[in-house]
């Protein structure tokens, strides 16, 4: 994709517009900045880096008369497609691709993909290292940490990039809006591995229903060819029928794979990285190696503290009822389970009997709390908290010796946080505080 003296607009400066904007500029376009906060919210160094490099900002809302005359629009991931500005775009007939999309544009190394709805950020970082113990030079990132855009400035000596990413990430793929892959002037995203590994409620504040959130999560696969992989779980029946209609080879795992081998009790998740490293001819004993090591990812059922002979579990990285369930599965009762934040409209009665098997006194925060309530009441103790920290105070106070405390939200962070890793990193600094009682 050339992009020499090409204006391209980028909406948002966070982390992912910056690196967008850095990409830009290092390919010879003209990167400009429309940003929906203020100029405050940009870091002092970043300002200096856009006006050394002439990088025209705007700040405080988007506006047609910026984004007038742009050769291409790309999108943070976090802007909907139904917004405004969108319209606008599509109303001028702009190219409107995604940070994810725009960034393969620059990338000539291989792409794993992985994408589902919960278990992305464990598989990625299993799969970068598996490649990385047995020789390759992998970069990890996407919705990981590191965005696409960043990593794509430096991929030099690179063998494969493993990359995280999300249905807000692929949504755009392919849209109709975009009038220059139609001309062929752009690839379109096409890793030449994808994963989908499961699906299942999440993100219904931002999708309309279940099929426009597994269409998007669909996309990762839309541009592939025959000589790509589409790594699929068969065990779900619409996944499985998906797989019937691509041009990729698809590559089954879980429950319906109909392999027929001895690994049925293996986490499907480890299943997915056996496809992924015999895809690459890569011997499975790098993967079981790597395996044996992994102390897990920060705020994925990561371990705080034992204060007391109580356990304190950070699961921040949860955001839906199904990461919820799954936290709750792998966690040695009996728990006292804080959870909630900003409802995604998810349907939290599907832990229901998990809970009441498993869970000693319910504690609820953030703005979902009067929903999760509802579909969890009577099932056991439910006590609401206004901030975190009053959580953890109570979860210490009502918590016995054997028991484990459990923070797995099943919401998002933004009602009372930026993101998932500063809600985690607030519990973490929180249960440090606590003070080990007294046992004179």
């Amino acid at each position: 994709m050339n992009i020499h003296q090409k204006k391209v607009t980028i909406l948002g400066a966070q982390r992912s517009g910056l690196a967008l904007a850095r990409l830009v500029v290092q390919n010879g376009g003209v990167a400009r900045i429309s940003h929906g906060g203020p100029e405050a919210s940009i870091a002092s160094t970043d300002l200096e880096w856009l006006n050394e490099h002439q990088v025209e900002l705007e700040h405080n809302g988007h506006s047609p008369e910026f984004i007038r005359g742009s050769d291409y629009v790309v999108i943070s991931p976090g802007v909907r497609l139904d917004s405004r500005v969108i319209q606008w775009v599509t109303g001028m007939l702009i190219t409107v691709m995604g940070e994810v999309e725009f960034a393969s544009e620059f990338c000539d190394v291989p792409i794993i993909a992985v994408t589902g709805s919960n278990g992305k950020t464990t598989v990625s970082t299993l799969i970068h290292q598996t490649l990385t113990a047995a020789g390759y030079k992998s970069r990890l990132c996407g919705n990981i940490g590191l965005p696409f855009s960043e990593a794509c400035q430096d991929l030099a000596g690179c063998d494969y990039v493993v990359l995280e990413v999300s249905s807000f990430q692929m949504e755009s793929v392919l849209a109709e809006y975009n009038p220059d892959r139609r001309r062929g002037y752009v690839r379109g995203f096409r890793p030449m591995i994808g994963v989908l590994l499961n699906f299942s409620q999440n993100h219904l504040d931002r999708h309309r229903d279940m099929d426009e959130y597994f269409f998007a999560k669909a996309r990762l696969f839309i541009n592939q060819e025959a000589s790509d992989y589409a790594v699929l779980n068969t065990a779900n029946p619409r996944i499985k029928t998906f797989g019937d209609t691509l041009k990729s080879q698809v590559r089954p795992f879980g429950g319906n794979s109909g392999k027929g081998d001895s690994s049925g009790d293996l986490n499907p998740n480890f299943l997915a990285i056996h496809e992924v490293m015999d895809i690459l001819k890569i011997d499975r004993s790098y993967f079981e190696k790597v395996l044996k090591d992994f102390k897990g990812v920060e705020h994925r059922l990561e371990f705080v503290r034992n204060i007391d002979g109580v356990k304190y579990i950070n699961d921040s990285k949860s955001t839906t009822a199904e990461a919820g369930r799954w936290a709750l599965n792998q966690t040695p009762a009996p728990l006292l389970f804080i959870c909630g934040g900003r409802d995604k409209n998810m349907d939290y009665s599907v832990i229901r009997d998990l809970v009441a098997e498993r869970v000693d006194h319910l504690i609820l925060i953030g703005e979902a709390r009067a929903k999760i309530r509802q579909a969890l009441e009577s099932v056991c103790p439910i006590t609401e908290c206004d901030s975190l920290d009053e959580a953890v105070r109570f979860a210490q106070q009502q918590a016995k010796a054997g028991d484990t405390v459990l923070f797995s939200p099943m919401c998002a962070s933004f009602d009372m946080f930026r993101d998932y890793e500063e809600r985690g990193r607030v519990f973490k600094s929180l249960v440090n505080a606590l003070k080990v009682e007294s046992h004179a």
